[in-house]
Order: C-alpha cells, then sequence, then structure tokens
C-alpha cells in the first residue's frame, strides 16, 4: 500500500539550493549546474547544461545551452542521497519520449557532505565533477495528501 501523505524528508535539505559554478568550467567542454528543490521527502531538479560541442538539433542544444528538469522522491541512509524519479518538462508534467535530451526514469546516488549549515556537497556515484550547492531558501515541510 502507499502512503495517503508525504514523509516529512531531511530538516538539513529542506529548501531550494543552487550550484553557481563548477571547477575549471572555462576548460570544460560540457558541464551542469544543478538546483535542487527539497520539500518534504520530494524534489525537484534543474540541471542547466552548457556545451562548447554540437550535439544535435539547435532546437534542443539553443547555442549549447538547455534545460532538462526531473522531479521524485528521496531517501538517505548514513552519507547517501538516493533520488528516484522522472524527467519532465519545465511545468513538472510528463515529459515523452518525442522531446529533447532524456525522459523516463532518473535514478541517482550521491554522497553527501555537509560543510557548512548552508554549504553541501553532492557527490554523484556517476559523475567525477561533485555538486557544491549552497542554501538559496529554507522551507519548512508540510506535508500534503498524494
Amino acid at each position: 500500500m502507499n502512503p495517503n501523505m508525504q514523509k516529512p524528508g531531511l530538516t538539513y535539505l529542506q529548501g531550494e539550493w543552487k550550484q553557481d559554478s563548477v571547477p575549471a568550467e572555462k576548460r570544460l567542454v560540457t558541464y551542469s549546474l544543478y538546483d535542487i528543490k527539497f520539500s518534504c521527502d520530494s524534489f525537484v531538479m534543474k540541471i542547466s547544461t552548457v556545451s562548447k560541442v554540437n550535439y544535435g538539433a539547435d532546437t534542443c542544444m539553443n547555442k549549447g545551452h538547455w534545460d532538462e528538469y526531473i522531479r521524485g522522491t528521496y531517501s538517505q541512509k548514513q552519507d547517501t542521497l538516493h533520488l528516484k524519479g522522472e524527467f519532465c518538462n519545465a511545468n513538472l508534467s510528463y515529459k515523452d519520449e518525442k522531446t529533447c535530451f532524456r525522459w523516463g526514469d532518473y535514478e541517482e546516488f550521491f554522497k553527501v557532505k555537509k560543510t557548512k549549515d548552508s554549504l553541501i556537497q553532492f557527490t554523484s556515484t556517476s559523475n567525477v565533477i561533485p555538486i557544491q550547492a549552497r542554501l538559496v531558501k529554507r522551507t519548512s515541510c508540510i506535508p500534503k495528501p498524494l
């Protein structure tokens, strides 16, 4: 049985987090910056990618700048954060396979290291560049019915 209410999630993550830059980004061919919003046990992530290489149609690439969105739920065991969701449109509606870039399921594991109260480092198990995120806005969880 699925629960009928959101779980409270982790207090220290509640809010909006933003990655401002990537180490040595000027020398990288492609890099991504992350904005993540945690609300109770849910998350919404925006991945803004910059590329000097044209991988496909410019209607999708937008001259080397594009955004992808993901929504889902998260959980944490010890220092590992598990994000599970699906790619969606900017308005968080379902994204089908006829659209640009990735679609369908998203699942990622991050090692989490809290460097300060308002700074967190997320190190992906599938990517070598860590996400250094700063707290933009602190929020509190108010569980909603599902």
